[in-house]
């Protein structure tokens, strides 16, 4: 299984484990869906969407637990970027692990991806 991945941050993650579903960022309720990356996507989005961002959680998701909502659309170069028209119910988390920075604002994605 190949996961996808969504960077939340803290609050809105906390909020998400207690209700049991993710209801995505401000910037995913603008623009209709909830952003998502591949692995060799996610270091990319994060320099361009959340560059020195603190506070970040990464969220692995399975995309087959995701269902119909999943949509691989075009966007940054014509890359297909896998897109959720709906929330993420916790059953399709795999993990989440805070994203941290490194000491010049970059963030330290686990070498495991």
């Amino acid at each position: 299984m190949e996961l996808i991945f969504h960077m939340a941050r803290d609050a809105e993650w906390a909020i998400a484990e207690s209700a049991g579903i993710y209801q995505g960022a401000d910037e995913d309720r603008a623009d209709g869906f909830i952003h998502f990356s591949t692995a060799t996507q996610v270091c990319e989005s994060a320099a361009q969407h959340r560059a020195g961002e603190a506070g970040l959680i990464l969220v692995a998701c399975d995309p087959d637990a995701l269902g119909a909502d999943l949509k691989w659309e075009p966007a940054r170069g014509g890359d297909l970027f896998p897109h959720l028209y709906g929330n993420i119910p916790m059953s399709a988390v795999a993990w989440a692990r805070p994203l941290p920075l490194d000491a010049d604002g970059q963030h330290l994605f686990p070498e495991t991806l």
